[in-house]
């Protein structure tokens, strides 16, 4: 014998879809941080590798990333992915660093970071 569908029920289900929905439409929204960097005056990037990380008010790296520039771009995209501490900063930076394979530092760059915007940061040659 099938037993009759109460109303207890039909509302379990619908919480557990709702619940189910929204979580869906959360984890589909990306939390990295987008950007782009580019070279002073629009020349291309010297060789070298780009170290990308974002910074906190005590200039205490809270994500980091590296990427290889072959010499040969204007502008190069990145991904960070933020951990949850980063958004408590009240004014995090995301910093560009471009060294030489033998570490020398050939220019660097930094941008304010504000969530769900993409960060544009431009590298500035530096003056020895």
């Amino acid at each position: 014998m099938k037993r009759p569908t109460d109303r207890r029920t039909v509302l379990m289900a619908a919480g557990v879809a709702a619940v189910a929905a929204a979580a869906g439409s959360v984890a589909a929204q990306s939390t990295d941080i987008r950007g782009a960097v580019t070279f002073e005056g629009g020349a291309v990037i010297p060789e070298g590798h780009l170290e990308i990380y974002l910074e906190d008010n005590a200039r205490r790296r809270a994500a980091e990333t590296r990427i290889k520039s072959d010499g040969k771009s204007k502008a190069m995209e990145f991904s960070l992915s933020p951990p949850a501490s980063a958004t408590a900063s009240p004014t995090p930076q995301i910093v560009v660093r471009l060294e030489r394979a033998d570490g020398w530092l050939l220019a660097r760059g930094s941008a304010q970071f504000e969530a769900g915007s993409p960060v544009y940061v431009t590298l500035n040659t530096v003056m020895y």
